[in-house]
């Protein structure tokens, strides 16, 4: 059946619905998609959901969809001379239709074939500027115009002297399709927009963009790109980078200058598949090379998909000034990636070529990576890579000969990178496992490479500040161990030391990261820090202060010579949970001193969505520069707690428990309960045990989220803790089973003795892992749950032979552990109600439809209350309206007659 056909699938359901719910004189909310009856009917919920259950997209209760179609707040990202924020406006949940839109499946990646970007991409409706005034507040709305009518609008950027945008902008064609991408530039001060390129038929090429924008995020953050290797926040990494983390189809090359991908002008119309194939399709071992890979999703299949691969990600360079003048860079290739060096003389060029692979993505195609001239003159080739079939499956393992090619934050045009010492084979002992070079861009033939540091470890990122001080971290998954060194890249008489040794599951331990600041060239370094008495430099530490409270960020002055350290900022510990979003006092070249610091900080509580602050000091004087509504009002006043209880083994164990407005325990008695969770490895005791999250943080109800049922009088425990553990040399998967079961009796009997929790009324659920999770819970602890949610999941791990989640060994080298794993196996066990859903077009590694059509086939021949309901075009999470409404209404189906009602026995 093609595209075409299944869209008629939805309109004969419900045409079928409707004549069937005449017959039975219903009320006609049933087949207009609404569970609800008639006021003056008294037929409980659970039977009408029976009553519509047949086919048809549906909408859950009012109470829910009310919260899931508020509107999102805007995105806001900050201007280079932090003088101005842009706010751009988003759209709430997408129709089916812009899932619907034919794509192409190639080489890991999915490509709508008539935008010629990456499928399924979300967009910005419109882009208001606001001055940032003196006093930190805002100024005057200004509106960007000019666009056409419908302009959907994606990766905007500020050009380095924060005079002009940059973002590229599609719309809707008559027949449903969406335009392919044009290039626009608007001026800041005046608000006016115009196409970058004069003719009409230059369009952009985004295959390679990575659109990190979900519909889940009600607000966000952003600036332009900025890179954090060292950052041990990774929440503040999304809110930095969101709006163009990972922009590959264009980037500023000067003022006043972009360099484009472009869809070459004389491409020509895409290739078409033979009726007669011209040949078998073979795949060859003759080498006995030994290749493991885990299960990726989308791979090219045949030569013809080879060819559509080229077809598409394909691009022509053109760099283009504001003036209108423009020239080809290059020659066609597909290009995945434009670096330039921070003074803008010199760029990074990375492309792929042939040959490619069957077995893996195009992330591991032959990739050559070239120095051009920012004036498109070309200088030398730095590597040619070859095909990475074989990179071990093990944690660690990486790709041989550079990698990690990047430009010096701190320096005009000086390159480093990273090459293996073991081969990539994270299994080799050898010492040092990874060396960094450096080299400057124009390098002469017989300059020889300069050695910048050695480690023993797994690189994992360097933070530069000045030829005096950068900051190397290593680590080594295996054993949780991570470094920081302090080097001088200027000065090989100084030795490397080390600044910081822990392990990376120890939170408590965390001292923060560097905070950066940004340098005239528009890259980022480690902000140096003075007083005004005494000579001393000081770093920033930004730390999420992970403590048996909960987590309070703070700031700390870090002398990085003696190592003492000051706190000079700390959230709220009672209220409020605030934390610090971006330095604001590093518009000027030099040193920063204490009392003219400027911080932006975001402020929220339980029942406060956050805001947003600036922060200067010397007194500390806050300006709150945000007033946002808040989204969900009508939950204004639920119940929030962070609670501890310990598992038999001795593991402390933590969980955010929530309780609908207006409960009263001792009047209304104990809730239904829904249990959302998803397991964590990890190598010790005393590490699963410690409190991660924070108390006072705001309520964030994302469009699936199981907080949606405080809606509907349920009890929510979200995230309790189910800490997988193998100390030592113990793998922990060989305990996995008992350990989770261990965990689920700890979190059901603490909402019992609560007395929150009806004992018969608990459901458990969870996405991805979280689904296999569930079913297993349902196989092995059946006593603990009335019924069970799974979406998403992979059931039998026979089918992932080479590894899943933290597992790096194979089915054969741990087939008990594969097997006794998988619920799939123990699917004649499973005799409480599940409800199994699952996107049609998953593109996750690993969690293939077929897990669960498959798994839902040996439930129902083993007579298990089940249902499957697969989402047309949706992938690993869901994101059409039409989709989600029915996740929700098949969510609370389910909940309400088999939590509720509780009438599976």
């Amino acid at each position: 059946m093609n595209r075409k056909d299944l869209r008629g699938v939805g309109s004969k359901c419900r045409g079928l619905m409707t004549i069937t719910a005449l017959k039975l004189n219903l009320p006609r909310s049933i087949h207009t998609t609404s569970w609800q009856p008639t006021p003056r009917d008294t037929r409980p919920p659970s039977l009408w959901y029976d009553l519509a259950a047949s086919c048809g997209y549906k909408l859950p209760p009012p109470e829910l969809r009310e919260i899931v179609d508020a509107p999102p707040l805007p995105a806001l990202f900050i201007s280079p001379q932090r003088d101005k924020i842009l706010f751009l406006k988003r759209r709430s949940l997408p129709p089916l239709a812009d899932l619907a839109r034919p794509e192409a499946k190639l080489a890991g990646v999915r490509i709508d074939v008539n935008c010629n970007t990456r499928s399924r991409m979300s967009f910005y409706t419109g882009i208001s500027i606001h001055q940032l005034m003196n006093d930190g507040t805002l100024g005057i709305e200004k509106t960007i115009h000019g666009l056409p009518d419908g302009a959907k609008i994606n990766f905007v950027t500020w050009s380095n002297d924060g005079r002009h945008l940059a973002f590229v902008v599609r719309v809707d064609e008559d027949d449903g399709s969406s335009s392919k991408l044009r290039l626009w530039v608007a001026d800041v001060v005046t608000g006016q927009t115009k196409p970058l390129f004069q003719s009409t038929d230059i369009y952009v090429n985004a295959v390679f963009d990575k659109y990190v924008l979900a519909n889940c995020y009600r607000f966000i953050i952003c600036l332009i790109d900025v890179k954090f290797p060292m950052n041990s926040d990774n929440e503040g990494n999304l809110l930095y980078q969101v709006a163009d983390s990972m922009l590959l189809s264009f980037v500023w090359v000067g003022d006043s200058t972009l360099l484009v991908c472009t869809i070459p002008t004389c491409r020509g119309e895409p290739p078409k598949k033979p009726l007669v194939p011209p040949g078998p399709k073979i795949q060859s071992n003759e080498q006995k090379s030994t290749i493991q890979a885990r299960t990726y999703q989308d791979l090219l299949k045949d030569e013809f998909d080879a060819h559509l691969f080229d077809y598409y990600a394909t691009s022509q360079l053109m760099l283009a000034s504001l003036d209108g003048k423009m020239e080809a860079f290059g020659k066609p290739a597909v290009y995945t990636s434009l670096d330039p060096s921070p003074d803008k003389k010199y760029v990074l060029v990375s492309s792929l070529h042939r040959p490619y692979s069957y077995t893996v993505p195009c992330g591991r195609f032959p990739k050559k990576v070239e120095l051009w001239t920012a004036t498109g003159k070309y200088v030398r080739q730095l590597c040619d890579l070859p095909l990475a079939e074989n990179i071990p499956i093990a944690h660690g393992s990486v790709r041989q000969g550079m990698r990690s090619i990047n430009w010096r934050a701190d320096k005009p045009s000086i390159l480093y990178w990273v090459e293996t010492q073991d081969g990539g084979d994270a299994k080799v002992e050898v010492s040092p496992r990874d060396i960094v070079y450096m080299q400057p861009a124009e390098a002469s033939e017989d300059e020889q490479l300069t050695i910048l540091h050695q480690l023993d470890l797994r690189y994992g990122g360097i933070s530069w500040c000045d030829e005096s001080l950068a900051l190397v971290s290593e680590s080594w998954y295996k054993t949780r161990k991570t470094r920081t060194w302090v080097i001088s890249p200027g000065s090989k008489d100084v030795s490397p030391r080390i600044l910081f040794e822990r392990s990376s599951e120890d939170v408590y331990s965390d001292p923060g990261s560097p905070m950066l600041r940004r340098t005239a060239d528009g890259s980022y370094v480690i902000a140096r820090i003075k007083k005004e008495e005494d000579d001393a430099t000081y770093l920033i530490l930004r730390g999420k202060g992970a403590t048996p409270q909960g987590n309070i960020p703070f700031l700390d002055l870090l002398d990085i010579n003696t190592g003492k350290k000051e706190r000079i900022w700390e959230s709220d510990k009672e209220k409020y949970y605030e934390k610090v979003v971006n330095l604001m006092s590093d518009q000027n070249e030099g040193d920063i001193f204490v009392h003219q610091l400027k911080i932006l900080t975001s402020k929220e509580s339980k029942t406060e969505n956050a805001q947003y602050f600036i922060q200067s000091w010397p007194d500390k004087k806050t300006c709150q520069i945000t007033n946002f509504p808040h989204p969900y009002p009508q939950l204004a006043s639920l119940h929030k707690e962070m609670i501890r209880y310990e598992r038999k083994d001795g593991v402390q164990l933590t969980a955010t428990l929530y309780l609908p407005q207006g409960y009263d325990p001792s009047e209304d008695g104990p809730l239904p309960c829904l249990i959302w969770s998803y397991p964590g490895e990890f190598k010790s005791k005393d590490a699963a045990g410690q409190v991660r999250g924070s108390p006072n943080e705001f309520a964030t109800i994302a469009s699936t989220s199981p907080l949606l049922w405080l809606a509907r009088r349920f009890a929510v425990l979200s995230g309790p803790t189910i800490p997988i553990i193998g100390e030592g040399n113990e793998e922990a998967n060989d305990r996995y089973v008992e350990q989770l079961v261990a965990s689920a009796e700890a979190a059901v009997k603490e909402v019992i003795q609560r007395g929150v929790a009806h004992p018969d009324k608990i459901a458990v659920g969870g996405h991805s892992y979280g689904a296999f999770m569930t079913a297993n819970l349902l196989a092995h602890a059946p006593h603990l749950f009335s019924c069970g949610i799974a979406r998403s999941g992979a059931y039998n791990r026979t089918l992932t032979p080479f590894g899943f989640q933290a597992e790096d060994r194979t089915l054969w080298e741990a087939t008990n552990t594969y097997v006794e794993m998988s619920p799939f196996m123990a699917a004649n066990k499973i005799k409480k109600p599940i409800l199994i859903i699952h996107g049609e077009e998953d593109s996750n590694e690993g969690t293939l439809t077929m897990q669960s059509d498959r798994f839902y086939n040996a439930l129902k021949g083993h007579g298990t209350l089940c249902r499957l309901v697969v989402l047309p075009y949706e992938s690993h999470g869901y994101s059409s309206r039409e989709s989600i409404m029915h996740v929700l209404w098949e969510t609370d189906r389910w909940l309400q007659k088999h939590c509720v009602s509780n009438t599976s026995e």
